[in-house]
C-alpha cells in the first residue's frame, strides 16, 4: 500500500488519497538552502510554529522537519546549481551543532503544548467552530466537558479578540493558541520569549607558500574530441574543471565574440595565455567579447572536431591538497605572497584555537575555489559572488504566506564567508591549510575562528503564558507568574549580565534599550544567574515594583555565557 505525503512550508490543507490513510508531513522546511550569488534566506519561527500548529489542528498525524539539524556540504557534495557549502538551512540546531534561538526554544515549547493534547488528538471527536472572518476553533472532545482546543487567526494583518466557551481570548494575526483543557492558553505561536546571538574570536595564519597553475599546458593523454562533452559525466566528479583547447590561425587584429552555452557556474577563457574572464552565470547561453589578434581566415574550421579536452588542473593531478606533499619542492616560498592571481594554489599552517568546539575558516578575502584542512576538503568557496543589493530585511513580518524569497538578509554581500572545520579534523600543533584559488584573492587576510562565548537573552511580558512545563490541567494559568529562563550550552556558565530592565524595554537580543518605563533590576538578575548554567526570574511587579501603573510591563535580559 502506498501512502502519499506532503512536503512544503504548509500542509494543513493536505489530504491523503484515502480516508483510511494518515495525514503525514514528511518535509517541513525550517528555512531554505543557501546559494552563491543570492541573499541568505531565513524563516521566522512564528510562521514555522503557526504552520505546525495548523497541521495538527487540522488532523495531522505525523510531522518531520527538514532540516532540524543543519549541516555542511563538505568536498563536492553540494547538489544543484550554485548551492553553497553551508547547508545550515536556518535550522533549530545550526551547522556547527549549536542551538539556534529563538527557533529551538519556541519549537520545543510548541511540541510540549501539542503533546499535552495528545490523548484528545488521538482519541477525541473533532468539532469545528467559526469564530469570525478567518477566525476559527478546532476542538477535540473526549467527553462533553473534557476537551482540547486550537484557536486560530489565519488572517495576515488584523489581530482579534474572540469568544470561545464564554471566555474572551486575544489572537494575534497569523497565530494559533493551544488550550490543552479548552480553557487556558498554554502556547501561542506568535509569542516567543527567547533570543540568542554568538560571538567569535579571530586568529591569524602563518606564512604562505604557493604553486602557480601552468595555464595552457595540456597533458599527453589529451585527444581530439568528437563533440564538446557534458561536464559532470566527463569529469566523473573528480574535478570542477573541464578544459577545452583549440588553435586559430590569423594575421590581423579583430574583435570577436565567444558564444558559451553551458550548465556550469563560471568560465575562464585564455587566448595566448591572456585571461579573458572569469565570466559568471554562464548557465544557459551567453555572448562574451574577446580580441582575436590578427584574425583573417574566417573560413577556418572551429567545429567540435578541432577541440581537445582535459579534465582537472595540474595541481589536482599532482595532489597538492594532500598532506604528504606539504614539504614538496613544488611549492614556492617568497617574501611576498602573490595576490589576486587566478589559478593558483596556496599552502600555510595554523595553530588550532584552544577548546573543543568546532572551528570556521573566514575566507572573505578570497575569490572562488576550494579549501582543504589536513587533506580533508571543507568544500567550495565563492566570496566574490555578491548577492543583489536590494530585497533584504532584518525584521521580516512573519504574518502571511511564507516563501523562500520573502525573508532574506545579507544583500550586497557574499552568501557565505565562514566555512565549517570540524574539530576532529585538526590536532595539536601545526595544521595544514591548502587553497586552490580560481579567480584571485588575498590569503594573508584569512583567519581561523572559534566560538568563545554565547549571548543568551529573554524577553517576557507579565501577561504572557506560564512556561509550558509548569502547566496543570484545569488550573487557571492567568493566576500563575510567567518567567524569563536563561540557559547556557553544556559546559558553559553565565558570567555577566549585559542588560536587564523591567518596564517597557525595546529592541532585540544584542540591541535592547531602556524604554520610557524602566526599573533597574540588574543586581536582582545578577544574584539569580551569575555562575549558573541556567536561571529563572519571575516576571512580576511584586518582585520588581510597579513604577508605571497602567503600563503592561516586560522583563528583558541579555547575559553572557563562557566556558
Amino acid at each position: 500500500m502506498q501512502i502519499n505525503t506532503c512536503n512544503g512550508f504548509y500542509c494543513d490543507t493536505f489530504t491523503s488519497n484515502s480516508p483510511s490513510k494518515p495525514k503525514i508531513w514528511t518535509e517541513d522546511y525550517t528555512g531554505w538552502f543557501l546559494s552563491f550569488g543570492y541573499p541568505v534566506p531565513y524563516r521566522p519561527v512564528e510562521d514555522l510554529a503557526f504552520a505546525v500548529a495548523r497541521f495538527f489542528e487540522k488532523g495531522g498525524t505525523f510531522h518531520n522537519y527538514y532540516m532540524y539539524f543543519g549541516g555542511t556540504n563538505f568536498g563536492r557534495t553540494a547538489g544543484g546549481p550554485l548551492v553553497a557549502t553551508s547547508y545550515d538551512y536556518d535550522a533549530p540546531i545550526n551547522e556547527y551543532g549549536f542551538i539556534r534561538q529563538p527557533k529551538f526554544g519556541h519549537l520545543r515549547d510548541l511540541h510540549m503544548a501539542i503533546k499535552l493534547c495528545e490523548e484528545y488528538l488521538v482519541n477525541g471527536d473533532h468539532a469545528h467552530q467559526s469564530l469570525g472572518i478567518k477566525l476559527e476553533a478546532d476542538v477535540y472532545y473526549k467527553t462533553d466537558d473534557d476537551c482540547a482546543a486550537f484557536l486560530a487567526n489565519y488572517g495576515s494583518s488584523v489581530d482579534a479578540n474572540v469568544t470561545f466557551n464564554g471566555k474572551l481570548y486575544f489572537l494575534p494575526a497569523w497565530s494559533v493558541s493551544i488550550l490543552p483543557d479548552c480553557k487556558n492558553v498554554i502556547f501561542n505561536t506568535a509569542k516567543k520569549s527567547i533570543s540568542d546571538a554568538t560571538s567569535e574570536l579571530s586568529l591569524s595564519t602563518s606564512l604562505w607558500s604557493w604553486y602557480m597553475e601552468k595555464v595552457g599546458v595540456w597533458s599527453n593523454d589529451s585527444f581530439t574530441a568528437t563533440s564538446l562533452l557534458e561536464q559532470i559525466s566527463t569529469t566523473k566528479d573528480t574535478s570542477d574543471f573541464l578544459w577545452y583547447s583549440t588553435s586559430i590561425e590569423s594575421d590581423e587584429k579583430k574583435d570577436a565574440f565567444l558564444l558559451i552555452q553551458s550548465l556550469g557556474h563560471a568560465a575562464l577563457v585564455f587566448l595566448n595565455r591572456k585571461n579573458y574572464g572569469p565570466w559568471f552565470d554562464v548557465m544557459g547561453a551567453g555572448l562574451y567579447s574577446v580580441i582575436l589578434t590578427d584574425l583573417k581566415n574566417t573560413k577556418e574550421d572551429y567545429s567540435s572536431n578541432r577541440w581537445t579536452y582535459q579534465v582537472g588542473t595540474e595541481g589536482e593531478s599532482l595532489g597538492l591538497d594532500n598532506t604528504d606533499l606539504a614539504n614538496s619542492s613544488l611549492w614556492t616560498r617568497g617574501a611576498s605572497v602573490p595576490t589576486n592571481q587566478s589559478l593558483i594554489w596556496y599552502k600555510s599552517t595554523f595553530m588550532a584555537p584552544e577548546g573543543k568546539g568546532p572551528l570556521s575558516l573566514n575566507l572573505a578575502s578570497m575569490g572562488k575555489g576550494q579549501a582543504w584542512v589536513n587533506g580533508q576538503s571543507i568544500g567550495r568557496y565563492w566570496s566574490t559572488y555578491l548577492s543583489p543589493s536590494t530585497g533584504c530585511t532584518d525584521h521580516c513580518d512573519y504574518r502571511g504566506t511564507y516563501d523562500a524569497q520573502k525573508c532574506q538578509k545579507k544583500c550586497g554581500q557574499p552568501a557565505q564567508v565562514l566555512y565549517h572545520v570540524p574539530r576532529t579534523w585538526v590536532h595539536a600543533g601545526e595544521n595544514l591549510l591548502v587553497l586552490h584559488e580560481e579567480l584571485g584573492g588575498d590569503p594573508s587576510k584569512i583567519s581561523v575562528l572559534t566560538r568563545t562565548r554565547q549571548e543568551v537573552c529573554g524577553h517576557v511580558f507579565e501577561d504572557d503564558s506560564i512556561p509550558v512545563d509548569l502547566w496543570k490541567s484545569n488550573v487557571d494559568s492567568t493566576s500563575r507568574t510567567p518567567e524569563v529562563r536563561l540557559t547556557c550550552d553544556q559546559g558553559w556558565k553565565i558570567t555577566s549580565i549585559r542588560f536587564a530592565s523591567f518596564g517597557n524595554p525595546k529592541g532585540d537580543c544584542g540591541s535592547f534599550t531602556q524604554g520610557s518605563c524602566h526599573t533597574d533590576v540588574l543586581s536582582i538578575v545578577q544574584q539569580a544567574c551569575i555562575g549558573k548554567k541556567r536561571c529563572l526570574i519571575p516576571v512580576a511587579t511584586a518582585k520588581f515594583g510597579n513604577m508605571c501603573p497602567g503600563v503592561t510591563k516586560s522583563l528583558a535580559i541579555e547575559a553572557l555565557c563562557t566556558s
